[in-house]
């Protein structure tokens, strides 16, 4: 007889709040459970890193290998935070520092076919008595994010017939780590129910003792590193003879002796990074208000436009967290302002549909105006006040313009906003309808950030800077 752990954190999203704790946890446990004779393993389901965190952003989300690497994970995957919120060159990176197994089964390089680099599509690990334990990994598919990047996600399914083929005469227990949310790893279960454990994530869920579906225990450890999840496999020679899943709530466990050092470290080594990245210089401050049109936001939409190439853009107020002051613009105020993981998106609509977003925006301006919602790329607190530019809409007759001019039902109109609003269900027209393309690599804050410094560069600060130091009166409009 044998007893092997498996201990597993999924969906942390950088709250490295909770991060000591969980580190320290898993380090006391594996020291606990290998000195009693039991075999441990630790794993990552996928969205460990989020850029909403002022150190992942700095580093590209390599500071969190490093913290990953400190807790002695034995493998991760590849939740779509790491996929999606990575250029194709910094995924290929992301893992070079890694101590653990990168594993991944059904993401591969669309020009080469190749996994990417540092990963492998499955590993199998022996226990401390021999038991040989097959993993493989799979990870959500979004189409319309990876195939600009550079990635294919193949088909959940087919992969994990092709995975099975090669474990199940290799392995003697089938470990699935699976990004792919709770409704998918049910249907696998069923269809596939020669996989033992399926260790869940991506739909933030949590199953206090497991879920049963045919032959297969289902494992989940919700979101934010709220929990630690833990199976206990009992094992007969080759077979499972017992098994149990449970997790364990992070802040009902002793906390590490630095824990609050530790926690403000990461926050200001990442904003100390960000402030070494200037970008430009602002002569007066830029205020936002989450309930009104302003000035940032309009320099704001028309950086989109240029970005985009459109003559139109939309975004809600609420994705402004902070003002901008007047002086020097570095990485942090914009990361800051816009932590949204958010990428660019061109919608191109006939004259019909748009006047149909436009009323679908308007008939959920006022609702929307004071809504909290989270999730879907959104790192804010209200949606805000929906704001346009080059498109506009006159309340008293309903009439919708575009340049000044009544929208034409028989001509095309494209024009820019975030992915947010293709994601969230309050405008179905753009995803039902609109041609829609995904603009890459740059977020957001980078797409404002490249305006603010063609529009306010640093380099004329300095010689204003110096031509005022050296006493001589200089006029940039000259």
């Amino acid at each position: 007889m044998e007893r092997i752990h498996l201990y597993h954190t999924n969906d942390i999203h950088s709250h490295l709040s909770k991060w000591p704790r969980i580190a320290h946890y898993l380090r006391e446990e594996r020291t606990r459970i290998e000195n009693s004779g039991d075999s441990f393993f630790a794993f990552d389901i996928g969205d460990a890193c989020d850029r909403v965190h002022p150190l992942i952003e700095a580093t590209n989300g390599t500071a969190m290998i490093d913290l990953m690497n400190d807790a002695h994970y034995d493998a991760v995957t590849i939740g779509n935070n790491e996929g999606i919120g990575s250029s194709k060159e910094q995924l290929n990176r992301l893992y070079d520092s890694a101590n653990f197994k990168t594993i991944i089964s059904n993401m591969r390089d669309a020009e080469s076919g190749e996994f990417p680099k540092g990963t492998i599509p499955f590993e199998i690990f022996n226990t401390k008595k021999g038991h040989r334990l097959g993993i493989f990994a799979l990870t959500a598919s979004f189409p319309t994010s990876y195939i600009p990047i550079g990635w294919t996600i193949q088909d959940s399914f087919e992969v994990i017939t092709q995975m099975l083929e090669i474990l199940e005469p290799l392995t003697d227990t089938i470990v699935l780590l699976s990004h792919l949310g709770i409704g998918d790893d049910r249907k696998v279960a069923e269809m596939f129910p020669m996989i033992d454990i399926i260790l869940g994530s991506h739909t933030h869920h949590v199953l206090p003792k497991g879920e049963r579906v045919r032959d297969s225990l289902l494992g989940a450890a919700g979101r934010y590193g709220e929990y630690v999840g833990h199976v206990v496999i009992d094992v007969d020679e080759n077979s499972i003879v017992d098994s149990s899943a449970s997790v364990t709530p992070i802040d009902g466990i002793p906390a590490p002796f630095n824990e609050e050092e530790l926690i403000t470290a990461y926050s200001q080594k990442g904003h100390q990074l960000l402030k070494q990245q200037q970008i430009a210089f602002l002569p007066k401050a830029l205020p936002i208000s989450w309930y009104a049109d302003s000035e940032l936001m309009q320099i704001s939409l028309e950086a989109l436009k240029y970005y985009a190439k459109t003559e139109a853009a939309v975004l809600n107020a609420g994705l402004f967290m902070t003002s901008l002051n007047d002086g020097v613009i570095t990485n942090d105020e914009l990361h800051q302002m816009l932590p949204h993981p958010m990428r660019i998106l061109r919608v191109t609509l006939p004259g019909a549909e748009l006047i149909r977003v436009v009323e679908e925006m308007e008939k959920n301006r006022h609702y929307l105006r004071k809504f909290p919602i989270r999730g879907m790329g959104f790192r804010g607190k209200y949606f805000g006040e929906i704001v346009y530019n080059g498109v506009s809409f006159d309340p008293k007759t309903g009439e919708v313009y575009w340049q000044g001019k009544s929208v034409r039902a028989d001509r095309e109109y494209t024009f820019a906003t975030v992915d947010h609003f293709m994601y969230i269900p309050f405008f179905p027209t753009i995803e039902l309808k609109g041609e829609n393309e995904l603009i890459f690599p740059l977020f957001i804050r980078n797409v404002v950030g490249q305006y603010l410094k063609k529009q306010y560069p640093l380099n004329q600060t300095k010689l204003d800077e110096e031509l005022r130091n050296e006493g001589e009166h200089y006029d940039p409009n000259e």
